[in-house]
């Protein structure tokens, strides 16, 4: 009899590199092999939500030994069921590597042992659409407690000692934003659950959603008990099939059981969600034109007060958190608020959640307590940088957010710290930059970005970013003037004091934030036309040299990133314009000073 299970990752980033062909495979073989004709193959295979460590999918997991087995191939399953599944031999050849050795337990691996795993409890560990599997891990134990045991005002009052903050990006405390609602009068109230994550390089609301869509229903409903509501919605992006999939499955099976519905637990208490899939508007984040797109309109903001708290969906007090958020509710509510509070930093308490992303060795979904430093999620946790690259730079909050140098890497991660550095904490997308990167090219992506998703029905935003994105192309293809940085601050700085919601009041913050802390990059780029990157086309530049003056050393041919340098060992060396993207890494290495900048005019220098 087979004793052991085997869960394989199904989040998106997994089944992008083929997840779908090791399960089949596991299948396949397992429904067929002689010695497991007589069992019930589905019992021991069984899909995940996300791991984690996304770059080492395809992932298998056996239990309960916890033998982790990544970056698979089709080929591999045959192995891991003939020697691991039937013998209880190691397959040792599919583990990591790290540091020489060879990693055994997932709960070994760098990425998984320095985490504090909180929101992301269940992902990654049961089937998202099993809801046994999720009552098998004290699912819904706290929506029973709440009903059974807990007024609303108590529900409330454990919320607000845990210090929860918002995780979608202001840090607003929870309990006080349901508390408000609480109080408010209206007619009806309603629970929104904000799924619309928009941020390039961020997907953790939508790995929870994917792998864990019980806890939001579970926290909903909690929600909807403290702050007497009894309908509520989750709107989240089309662009995000799996979890709409996934969320819908779990809606209804909660349904079915009671968990949604009429007399909760025999409580008296009825509460039911319903899903709303947006078009994947990005200021449809912000959760007054959240309100608008679930009501029918356009996703335009509105002016605020009256906050959603008091006038929300159809005029009626509503109360809005994002997934995160909601995910830590049933924790809270289980192990109680002094037990949270011991995560975290004096003023930022509990985990979060950090999408990593970019020039590191091991991306994906890391979940820490704040006062985390930058400098161990970069190295002790992903890994650090590739190819012995150095550390340049992290962009945190994703479009809205800001920049993080590297004099700042020992700097600890929480609402207040990055606020003093002009970032924020955001939604927690955490882009990794290594030297080779633009800051002034990155500042201009962001807020391309941001730009082309303004909705436009303020000014400032709609055109001061447009003006603002002008310049920053005009810098990056080699037609910056004099007085363009000064601009671009007035600009950042106006458009944040008199934009209508947060989408433009934090759009300039990429700018704002490379200036102060990259300066000398956009000076570069302006008065020396010189992107020392490359990234940036700076027009009609060549580097030169001087045959005179040159060794025939071979350093710069060696450094050169386009092979745009030619000649012998001893002998003076050449630079092809016509390759040549006027980086200057090969004068940054020329022991004699025998290469120089020069324009190229009717394709000669």
């Amino acid at each position: 009899m087979l004793n052991k299970e085997v869960l394989i990752c199904a989040g998106t980033g997994c089944l992008s590199s083929g997840a779908q062909k090791i399960f089949d495979e596991f299948k396949m073989i397992l429904d067929n092999h002689e010695d497991l004709a007589d069992i019930k193959v589905k019992k021991f295979v069984k899909k995940i939500g996300c791991v984690g460590p996304c770059s080492l999918g395809p992932i298998a997991i056996i239990k309960p030994s916890n033998t982790f087995y990544g970056n698979l191939k089709v080929e591999d399953v045959g192995k891991i069921v003939n020697q691991d599944l039937l013998k209880d031999q190691i397959v040792e050849e599919l583990l990591i590597m790290e540091d020489d050795n060879r990693v055994v337990n997932y709960e070994d691996l760098r990425f998984i042992r320095n985490q504090t795993r909180i929101a992301l409890k269940n992902t990654g560990d049961i089937d998202p659409n099993s809801i046994d599997d999720y009552i098998d891990n004290d699912g819904y134990e706290a929506l029973h407690k709440v009903v059974s045991e807990m007024s609303q005002e108590e529900v409330i009052e454990v919320i607000k000692n845990s210090e929860l903050r918002g995780r979608g990006g202001a840090g607003f405390p929870t309990g006080l934003k349901w508390e408000f609602t609480y109080k408010a009068t209206g007619e009806e109230k309603f629970v929104v659950c904000n799924a619309d994550e928009g941020d390039p390089g961020a997907f953790m609301d939508r790995s929870i959603l994917e792998g864990d869509p019980h806890s939001i229903i579970e926290a909903m409903t909690i929600a909807g008990y403290a702050i007497g509501a009894n309908q509520g919605y989750v709107y989240v992006r089309a662009e995000y099939p799996l979890a709409v999939k996934n969320l819908t499955k779990a809606i209804e099976d909660a349904r079915e059981n009671n968990y949604l519905g009429l007399n909760i637990f025999d409580s008296g208490f009825d509460f039911d969600i319903e899903k709303r899939v947006g078009a994947g508007a990005f200021v449809c984040g912000e959760e007054t034109a959240l309100i608008a797109s679930i009501e029918g309109s356009r996703g335009y903001p509105r002016p605020k007060p009256p906050f959603p708290a008091n006038s929300g969906l159809w005029g009626q007090p509503t109360l809005i958190n994002n997934v995160e958020t909601y995910a830590n509710i049933p924790q809270i509510i289980l192990n109680g608020s002094e037990w949270f509070t011991q995560f975290g930093t004096e003023d930022s308490k509990g985990t979060k959640v950090f999408a990593v992303a970019g020039d590191v060795k091991n991306t994906g979904l890391v979940e820490v307590p704040f006062g985390t430093t930058l400098r161990e999620i970069i190295f002790d946790i992903a890994g650090g940088i590739p190819n012995n690259k150095k550390f340049k730079a992290a962009q945190i909050g994703g479009p809205s957010g800001g920049t993080i140098p590297a004099e700042y890497l020992d700097m600890k991660i929480d609402y207040e710290s990055l606020k003093e550095i002009g970032a924020i904490v955001g939604s927690g997308g955490l882009v990794i930059m290594d030297e080779d990167n633009c800051m002034v090219d990155v500042a201009r992506f962001f807020l391309d970005f941001t730009q082309d998703e303004s909705c436009g029905k303020c000014v400032p935003c709609r055109i001061g970013t447009k003006r603002m994105l002008d310049i920053l192309d005009r810098i990056t293809t080699g037609e910056g003037r004099e007085g363009d940085i000064e601009l671009l601050i007035d600009l950042g700085n106006t458009i944040k004091a008199t934009s209508l919601c947060g989408l433009g009041q934090t759009a300039p913050n990429p700018v704002l934030s490379t200036i102060e802390f990259f300066r000398d990059e956009y000076e570069d780029h302006i008065y020396n036309k010189y992107c020392k990157t490359g990234k940036c086309d700076m027009g009609n530049q060549c580097f030169t040299i001087n045959a005179d003056e040159c060794l025939g050393c071979s350093i710069c041919k060696n450094e050169c990133p386009v092979d745009a340098i030619s000649g012998e060992n001893k002998k003076p060396h050449e630079i092809d314009c016509d390759i040549c993207i006027a980086c200057g890494a090969c004068q940054e290495v020329c022991p004699t000073d025998a290469i120089s900048r020069q324009e190229v005019v009717n394709n000669e220098v």
